[in-house]
């Protein structure tokens, strides 16, 4: 049984609590995100974009994982309880495995090169592999680049990282990343993190900036390395059937806005990456670059192992990134 699959039995009380009160013009928009967060904000962007060219169309926003975790977030979709989520990338894979494959370490840049990607050919292809199992992805937002906090040390090095227990998103290829720098992950919910830090469940986490700075994690963990290992987007995500119930025109409209929306949070996202190390060093984090190189290294078999499985669509990824 799969992580997403455990979540069905909640899903089914979801929607006996809420499916019969939803209106055939009503938008519920879920996400995971606190106050704080770009990803909250955009959602409040999007909310108001939408009756601009689609005035029948009401949209709620549910914020703080208040509609389910991410998995819940998207069965829900599925079913129709919700109509929309900014999810996660690594839930998502666990439908789409090929959305994981953005996750492969080091596979970026920088968030240009990214968003070039993800709006082209790539993000097209990945859609279409959603719609196949009752999902369409309107759109990619950002989720950004992920760095190692610890709650006592940096991790400046692989060999720092032995026998870590770090918490992941559950994603395969976050997992297997870790496994291959010799550290113990293990997947838990974003929402019951910071209490699996404070007990010492974790030695520590790895996360974007901007995720780290608004649960107030650099308070547990204060030692952050710049590690930049992976990067993880934020697919906006529809349930299928629904999706498919509306008119081209409103189709239209809700893309727009929801791309509209991701620019503003792509661009919140970084500046508030590129502005908060100095905002958390104020507050008591501290800061480490680390070896790129020797991590670089030490994740090669990440790749060998995907290699083998999504060959020709891994190939067409990492030639989208290096154009």
């Amino acid at each position: 049984m799969t992580f997403l699959s455990k979540k069905l039995i909640t899903a089914s009380i979801l929607a006996a609590c809420v499916g019969t009160s939803v209106q055939a013009e009503q938008l519920i928009f879920a996400h995971g995100a606190n106050p704080g967060n770009p990803r909250y904000e955009a959602a409040e962007v999007f909310a108001a974009i939408v009756p601009s060219c689609a005035p029948d169309m009401n949209v709620r926003v549910a914020p703080s994982a208040t509609m389910g975790d991410d998995a819940e977030m998207l069965t829900s979709a599925t079913a129709g309880i919700i109509q929309m989520t900014a999810n996660s990338q690594g839930t998502l894979a666990q439908i789409v495995p090929e959305v994981g494959m953005l996750g492969l370490p080091f596979l970026f840049d920088n968030e240009m090169e990214v968003w070039r990607v993800l709006d082209g050919p790539i993000g097209d292809k990945l859609d279409k592999l959603a719609q196949e199992s009752g999902l369409k992805i309107v759109t990619f937002w950002d989720n950004g680049f992920r760095h190692v906090t610890h709650v006592s040390k940096f991790v400046k090095t692989p060999a720092d990282l032995e026998g870590m227990k770090i918490r992941t998103p559950p994603d395969q290829v976050a997992i297997d990343i870790f496994k291959a720098l010799g550290a113990n992950p293990a997947p838990l919910a974003w929402s019951e993190l910071p209490t699996a830090l404070q007990s010492g469940t974790f030695d520590g986490q790895e996360n974007p900036l901007t995720n780290i700075y608004s649960a107030n994690l650099h308070e547990i963990t204060p030692y952050i390395s710049l590690t930049g290992h992976q990067y993880q987007s934020t697919p906006v995500v529809a349930g299928l059937g629904w999706w498919n119930s509306l008119p081209d025109e409103t189709q239209v409209c809700i893309t727009k806005a929801a791309k509209h929306a991701g620019w503003y949070q792509r661009g919140r996202n970084y500046i508030l990456n590129e502005n908060l190390k100095a905002t958390i060093k104020n507050e008591g984090g501290k800061f480490a670059e680390v070896d790129h190189a020797a991590y670089v290294d030490a994740v090669a078999p990440v790749y060998e192992k995907y290699e083998q499985e999504f060959g020709s669509f891994i190939a067409d990824l990492r030639k989208a990134a290096d154009q």
